[in-house]
């Protein structure tokens, strides 16, 4: 054990229960540095348990008992990180965790149930999870809110298990099991009576499939009985085609119309440009690092890349000065340790692109790849999004771009527009980025993807990559454990290419009962 990478092995600290045996020990420098930083992520979960409302929601809550696992997931996302690397990562997941402190803080304060603040709560806006927060860009006034992120999406990030019992409340209900697992768990908080109230409107989007409109029906009738009125984005679903891009435009204004009449608040172009004027620094810094995974060396990759991103270019997409501070810092320690040639591992084997949608109950499959077997998760589908800078003084263009986000936001911008965006584009990054393997997500209840399985078949044998499916039910851990994810990649690894592990202790761990 030491500074030296790869010289833990890493399986052995898993003990088969919860928690893991111990900390990782990085070397003495590293060590001290890493426990610092989980110092820090215990006192700002202490600062938050003690005000009342929210420890009045930690017990009214279901879903809140899994912000006691923050500090592990940071771990399992860290493991077998050393020098700019590890400060790296954790620059990106503090900073997360420091966000959603204040989401949940301004969730609490406005519910009607714990600190019920009817002012503040009439300046919030509800949205979607897996929906552009652009839109609020233009009303510095108001705060956007989602519970969904808070409840469902953060959750499971958490604590793989967390969801389980609300998709079971909303299959009691009479949903089919086979439905995404969600927009169904989703729906199934909404059902259980777990969901903040809150807000003084809501605005929906036709995100990504039947589901999730099936669950905004759901959430939207929640919302109207609780006198909150909700508004719905459709978006066009064609979202490669000009013929389209008017029509979604006046979606847009029509969005911002109705969150004005029943906010009070009106649009502020000059907090529209200025806010979008980072959004933009942060698409290049993100851009950047994507470049350099291009080269020998590539630095921000993986689940440090793809949870990031997530929440930068959807949730804070610009409006928090914080995110393009800590992206100035992680583009200069990725650029030293470009510099020096680092190595995220002690063997870079495969490059690979991870195409489809991620196992939230298991976003830490990602270091587990480079860890095990020295395959190097390069970029991810969702992080592949609309790059094209957004206009910054020109307001008939801004309210089309806004439109543009909207139709190709994470996700949606590869489940529509046509099989192009989600097959041919694929070879096209696998040649950019210089991979020799796919891994390939088959979420067993995404229709879209499953129903194109010999295709990506046949194209990777045309382009003589390797392919590599990997099983999972996306937030329903029952369906496919976290071993059965690992054991497709073990497989596959022995049988085909004939290759043994940088790292025997990490083939097979007893990681079922862990967080």
């Amino acid at each position: 054990m030491g500074a030296k990478i790869g010289s833990e092995k890493l399986g052995n600290l898993y003990s088969g229960g919860p928690v893991r045996k111990r900390r990782e020990w990085r070397g003495l420098k590293d060590t001290i540095y890493d426990f610092f930083r989980w110092l820090g992520i215990m006192l700002m979960l202490g600062k938050f348990i003690v005000r009342p409302r929210n420890l009045k929601a930690m017990f009214r809550y279901r879903w809140m008992s899994n912000y006691l696992f923050v500090p592990m997931m940071i771990d399992r996302h860290t493991v077998g990180l050393r020098g700019e690397q590890l400060r790296i990562a954790h620059a990106e997941y503090d900073l997360v965790a420091k966000d959603v402190a204040q989401l949940l803080g301004d969730c609490f304060r406005a519910d009607k149930r714990c600190g019920n603040d009817k002012k503040f709560s009439k300046k919030i806006v509800i949205l979607d999870e897996n929906e552009m927060f652009t839109i609020m860009c233009g009303f510095p006034n108001l705060k956007c809110v989602s519970w969904e992120t808070a409840a469902c999406y953060v959750s499971v990030l958490l604590n793989g298990a967390s969801m389980t019992h609300y998709l079971d409340v909303v299959q009691q209900m009479g949903l089919p099991g086979d439905v995404c697992p969600m927009p169904a768990a989703e729906a199934g908080i909404v059902i259980d009576d777990d969901a903040p109230i809150y807000g003084a409107c809501a605005v929906q989007c036709n995100t990504t499939c039947d589901g999730s409109l099936m669950g905004n029906g759901v959430m939207s009738r929640f919302y109207e009985r609780n006198g909150i009125p909700c508004f719905q984005i459709a978006a066009p679903l064609r979202h490669t085609e000009d013929g389209v891009q008017d029509y979604a435009a006046q979606e847009i204004r029509n969005a911002i119309k109705f969150i004005e009449d029943n906010t009070g608040e009106k649009w502020n172009w000059d907090a529209y440009f200025k806010n979008i004027k980072r959004f933009n620094a942060e698409n290049k810094h993100r851009f950047g690092w994507m470049e350099m995974s291009r080269t020998k060396y590539p630095q921000v990759f993986g689940a440090n890349l793809a949870l990031y991103a997530e929440t930068t270019y959807m949730a804070v997409a610009g409006r928090a000065p914080a995110f393009l501070k800590a992206d100035e810092k992680i583009t200069k320690l990725a650029e030293k340790a470009y510099k020096k040639q680092n190595l995220v591992v002690k063997e870079h084997r495969h490059r690979a692109i991870i195409w489809g949608v991620q196992a939230q109950y298991y976003t830490d499959f990602l270091p587990w790849l480079q860890n095990c077997w020295g395959i190097l998760p390069l970029v991810d589908m969702l992080s592949l999004v609309y790059f094209e800078k957004c206009s910054e003084n020109d307001k008939d263009q801004a309210i089309y771009d806004i439109a543009k986000l909207y139709q190709e936001m994470i996700m949606r911008n590869r489940t529509h527009g046509g099989y192009e965006v989600l097959l041919d584009d694929l070879w096209r990054f696998v040649e950019y980025y210089n991979a020799d393997m796919v891994i390939l997500w088959e979420h067993i209840s995404c229709k879209a993807l499953d129903g194109m399985h010999g295709l990506f078949e046949e194209r990777a044998r045309e382009h003589g990559v390797k392919l590599v499916w990997v099983n999972h039910d996306l937030m329903d851990p029952r369906v496919v454990k976290r071993q059965a994810i690992r054991d497709d990649v073990n497989r596959y690894m022995r049988s085909v290419l004939r290759e043994e592990p940088l790292d025997p202790t990490l083939e097979n761990i007893d990681d079922e009962k862990s967080y």
